[in-house]
């Protein structure tokens, strides 16, 4: 028998990226794009039977911290466990390149501090085969991987490279420092950066305390870099800040915008300091397109929560005298100390710390006892008080034995940003504003503290089916905002669609099965060191230029992700419509 196809997904319910309605349809593979929709005679090498299945286009996440574990690993978990086709790293500013060989470990402890991946991982992991940023693309281009990786210029990196030390302590640019990293952005822009990153917020800092270098950047000198891109023609321009001012600020990255040209999206979540200021933002981000400025802001559908356990970088009694005594010890010894009578009634008999991070950590009312099917939109009759109360016994006992629980690996939850008013509404809100796209998942960073690499997992899942406590998102339009709507929004238009001429980067999903397993801990980075990793079931097949690089959710071992080399056209059969 004739075998026209590599590969003929069968009778599933495709949604092709535009937003419209699933439709019942074959769709056909052959040299890595998709050759034919519809009722499709020829036969594949392979067939999938998606009978009862959704079928997608790949999901493309344009926040992750990926720029370590791409020159190590070839698989970017745990992004491409989560129907992720294309990971878009070198956000907030960070990253390793330019960098010269004198700063390796200056740049190594910013990743450390902001983004929560250990020294000894990073020392041990990173090859260093680059010093300028078009060497370390390089670099990643002799790679092969289970997703397509794009790369953006970290504003903290390239400061320092020009800089030295006078950029890492905040100095004001001089106008040659100004022209010198306009001229390496724009030949990050020629080599095949995606974009610029940059971070304004006090959040990020070194693993030492320091402010990250780009926090007070002057607006000349963020100008002169945006002109950079401008001179190039491409890329994007992505920002984190705090908008402390909010007014100054978002007029500073519209004139950004008026002046060179070129898209910027900015991170927007809901603080619990200023629980209303994401209204404003949006207003403001709607002004901005109504005067034609290509401005969009990454949010993301789900708490920002962190993770709490004996396992993990914090626990609730990490200020404790006892733990700190038991810190360094093979985790092993440090639970069975734990379970020592002594020891428990010495941990439990100690004032907690008063500092306002012990505050936090110690909000019982706020933590949630993490169970294996997580519950992203919890409420306070689940929370560690709320089970102290029907015990009738103390917070911190309740919170030490769910830790104690399976192992030691049990896990609190603290639902952050986006949770202020304990209800995922102004989530949802801004999910379906019309300038916004889906992203901040963070997926390679926080290995200790959070693991939100599952955004597009729990975007389906949660926002679309399961919400009981408010609306949900329409289903295909939540499946646009994740391919087409982010892949666009950084250039690349031959994928995130289902259409004749595109890529053949697609997921077949069950998604009545579809389901988010509670995180876990894996001693799989350099150094042994450990992180944080989520699981799912659903995923019948993931398929990355035609190639299934996923069944059941399970590495096939076909690597044939690629480093993207800038923007990408669409088909001409497309673009000429």
């Amino acid at each position: 028998m004739d075998r026209a196809y590599d590969i003929v997904i069968r009778n599933g319910l495709v949604f092709d990226g535009d937003g419209g309605a699933g439709l019942e349809a074959d769709v056909a593979i052959a040299d890595g794009r998709i050759a034919a929709i519809g009722r499709i005679a020829g036969c594949g090498r392979e067939e999938i039977d998606a009978k009862g299945k959704i079928v997608t286009p790949g999901f493309v996440d344009i926040h992750t911290h990926y720029d370590g574990q791409a020159t190590w690993d070839a698989r970017m978990q745990p992004s491409s466990w989560h129907g992720v086709t294309t990971v878009v790293m070198g956000n907030c500013g960070v990253g390793f390149a330019p960098c010269k060989r004198e700063d390796h470990d200056r740049l190594i402890k910013l990743m450390e501090g902001v983004e929560d991946i250990p020294f000894p991982v990073l020392a041990e992991g990173l090859p260093w085969n680059w010093e300028s940023f078009p060497d370390y693309l390089d670099a990643l281009a002799e790679r092969r991987f289970d997703a397509d990786i794009g790369a953006q210029l970290p504003h903290a990196a390239l400061r320092v490279f020009v800089m030295g030390e006078r950029g890492a302590e905040r100095e004001p640019a001089t106008a040659d420092d100004i022209a010198a990293m306009r001229a390496l952005a724009r030949e990050a822009m020629h080599a095949g950066a995606l974009g610029f990153s940059t971070s304004r917020t006090l959040n990020h800092r070194t693993s030492e305390g320091k402010p990250t270098p780009t926090l007070t950047a002057a607006e000349d000198e963020l100008s002169g870099i945006a002109m950079g891109l401008a001179d190039a023609q491409c890329g994007v321009l992505q920002v984190v800040s705090d908008f402390a001012d909010l007014e100054a600020e978002f007029a500073m990255l519209r004139r950004l915008v008026e002046k060179s040209g070129r898209p910027l999206s900015f991170s927007l979540l809901q603080n619990p300091l200023d629980p209303a200021a994401w209204r404003r933002q949006l207003e403001l981000l709607e002004e901005a397109n109504r005067a034609g400025l290509p401005m969009k802001a990454q949010v993301c559908g789900r708490p920002v929560g962190l993770l709490f356990g004996f396992e993990l970088t914090m626990n609730p009694f990490s200020l404790h005298p006892t733990w700190r005594a038991l810190a360094n010890r093979p985790f092993k010894e440090r639970i069975e100390a734990l379970r020592d009578p002594a020891v428990r009634a010495r941990l439990l008999a100690e004032a907690p710390d008063e500092s306002g991070w012990a505050r936090r950590v110690n909000a019982w009312d706020r933590l949630i006892l993490m169970g294996e099917t997580p519950d992203y939109e919890p409420v306070r009759e689940q929370s560690v008080a709320a089970e102290a109360a029907r015990r009738g016994a103390t917070p911190e006992e309740v919170a030490l034995d769910h830790m104690l629980a399976n192992g030691g690996r049990g896990m609190l939850y603290l639902p952050f940003l986006n949770y202020a008013e304990g209800s995922l509404d102004p989530a949802y809100a801004m999910l379906l504003h019309a300038h916004t796209v889906p992203g901040l998942s963070d997926g390679g960073a926080h290995v200790g503290m959070i693991c939100d690499g599952s955004f597009p997992t729990s975007n389906l899942t949660l926002m679309t089916r399961d919400r009981h406590r408010g609306p949900r998102v329409d289903l295909a339009h939540m499946i646009r905002m994740q391919t087409r709507d982010t892949a666009e929004l950084l250039g690349l238009y031959d994928r995130g669609r289902i259409a004749i001429g595109f890529r053949a980067d697609l997921n077949v999903i069950d998604y009545d099965r579809l389901h988010l397993h509670a995180p876990q801990v894996a001693y799989d980075l350099p150094a042994d060191g450990r992180r944080l990793i989520q699981r799912a079931d659903g995923y019948t097949a993931t398929i990355l230029a035609g190639e299934i690089t996923y069944r059941d959710g399970e590495s096939t071992g076909a690597l044939p992700g690629r480093l993207i080399r800038g923007a990408r056209p669409a088909p001409v059969a497309i673009a000429a419509e």
